[in-house]
């Protein structure tokens, strides 16, 4: 059993920021990539950053390039989502998920998912 639980969300006001976190635990838990996904009412499933656990290379969204820095700390199995200068646009449910071999922005190929933590941020 694989088990990623995210930390972190809350209610922000526009401009501040806040961090995420995701621990991930159990015998089958791979150590490729790790990605965060964001997902608002009535809207798909959006990208929002990855990483890789080996040499931490990393992708992001355009929407968030420049505010959010992902990272990670391989001995924690803990990845990191640091989001500056929130808009009231970033308001949704962030979920990090994990996956063996890929290292991109489709979440088809995502192995393991959290079940999400809130992200509320007022004008």
């Amino acid at each position: 059993q694989v088990r990623l639980v995210e930390s972190g969300g809350g209610l922000v006001q526009a401009g501040g920021s806040l961090r995420l976190s995701c621990a991930a635990s159990g015998r089958t838990f791979s150590r490729g990539a790790m990605g965060w996904f964001r997902q608002a009412p009535g809207k798909e499933r959006e990208f929002v950053a990855a990483i890789t656990w080996s040499v931490g290379s990393t992708r992001y969204a355009e929407a968030v390039k420049g505010r959010f820095t992902i990272s990670r700390d391989n001995a924690k199995n803990t990845v990191y989502l640091q989001m500056s200068s929130l808009v009231p646009e970033d308001t949704a449910v962030y979920r990090c998920a994990n996956s063996d071999q890929y290292f991109g922005s489709n979440y088809r190929y995502y192995d393991y998912w959290g079940q999400g933590t809130q992200v509320t941020v007022s004008s």
